[in-house]
């Protein structure tokens, strides 16, 4: 017989800027931190779980996975999965575990993501023929190199297609920011200290004259407007119906969600057929919404995401967003149902968790609560 999925911790670090206060922590210090305290929240044993999944997209290989669950004080039979769907993993982490307890291969997973930017490794690749090293920054999202845009251009063409200007975008970063400071004393509850901070470090106030002057990136994009490169970690407990019944926690049904692929050369809206592919698997529409996190990994995207799919910018990153936060690749997709999971636990509702990445990839996730 199927289980339903029940998410009953979600915990995070801060997200720090890269070269910051976690800058000297391995992923598997910045996640054990993490899987420690859903332990203490919950009460489940770190005996009883049956798996742990965690994304990463800047590493070095090698299981990140399997080195977190030994860390972690989990039994050596947790062989750990790490994945790398570049900015959906750590979303795609849980959906995963939600997967394998609908299936009833696991009752309790741990899943979610883990991100150094600091500590990535340096890349270098044997091209040509050639006996010399050359270093790269990036792999290749496509085998097509004129269809595999830079993140930042890809989203400055799309700012131009959408006629979402400039001054629009700060705007949304400039609020973006407020509503963070307004949430630091409510995301407490959500976070951990470690190394000494207990905050998300990069929020701050930001003005209109600041954006103005900001560098340019590409276009219409500056470094007002896009996500900072960051260091974190963020999982949650996930657990079958049998199990959310033997425990005195509040649980939230992890419900429909997906990843899907879309045009690489526009990734930025390939959330908006995720989101309408999860709403329809759920049965209900945009309007149904009471909450959701989207990724603001440049200000045009979440804005496009929102335009595209009708969901009311109201109910969207009440706690600010990753502008005001930064991005840790892997992790991003995990902060995002971490906070997703704190704003309905305040907000009885039905709420949505999305993300792009590049090579045009959309992941969107229902979770309820009530």
């Amino acid at each position: 017989m199927s289980e339903e999925c029940y998410l009953i911790a979600a915990k995070r670090t801060p997200v720090v800027p890269r070269g910051g206060a976690l800058a000297h922590l391995t992923l598997h210090e910045l996640a054990s931190p993490v899987i420690q305290s859903l332990f203490q929240t919950t009460g489940i044993e770190p005996a009883n779980v049956d798996e742990l999944i965690a994304g990463n997209a800047l590493g070095a290989g090698g299981n990140p996975a399997r080195v977190i669950a030994l860390a972690s004080g989990l039994n050596e039979s947790v062989a750990g999965l790490s994945i790398d769907r570049q900015c959906c993993s750590g979303l795609d982490a849980i959906m995963l575990g939600k997967d394998m307890i609908n299936a009833g291969r696991a009752s309790v997973v741990i899943a979610g993501g883990v991100e150094s930017y600091s500590q990535r490794p340096l890349r270098y690749s044997m091209t040509d023929n050639s006996t010399d090293p050359q270093p790269y920054d990036q792999p290749p999202f496509t085998p097509w190199p004129e269809r595999d845009p830079d993140m930042a251009e890809a989203a400055s063409v799309l700012a131009i297609e959408l006629g979402i200007s400039f001054d629009e975008q700060n705007q949304w970063a400039i609020h973006s920011h407020e509503k963070a400071r307004a949430a630091m004393q409510s995301m407490q509850t959500e976070m951990i200290q470690l190394a000494g901070v207990n905050t998300d470090s990069f929020t701050r106030t930001l003005s209109a004259r600041v954006c103005q002057r900001a560098n340019r990136i590409h276009g219409s994009i500056s470094v007002a407007n896009a996500a900072v490169a960051a260091d974190a970690a963020a999982f949650c407990l996930l657990v079958s119906t049998s199990v959310a019944n033997t425990i005195a926690v509040p649980a939230m049904l992890v419900a429909a969600g997906t990843c899907i692929g879309a045009n690489p050369e526009l990734p930025g809206l390939a959330p908006v057929t995720a989101i309408e592919s999860a709403l329809k698997l759920e049965g209900i529409q945009a309007a149904d919404l009471d909450c959701v996190e989207i990724m603001e990994a440049y200000a045009v995207q979440a804005m496009a995401c929102i335009q595209q799919t009708g969901i009311e910018e109201s109910i969207c990153n009440r706690g600010g967003g990753a502008l005001a936060r930064g991005h840790p690749i892997g992790a991003s997709g995990a902060v995002l149902l971490t906070r997703l999971f704190t704003e309905l636990s305040h907000r009885p509702g039905t709420g949505m968790a999305a993300i792009a990445a590049a090579g045009g990839l959309g992941s969107a996730l229902i979770l309820k609560n009530g």
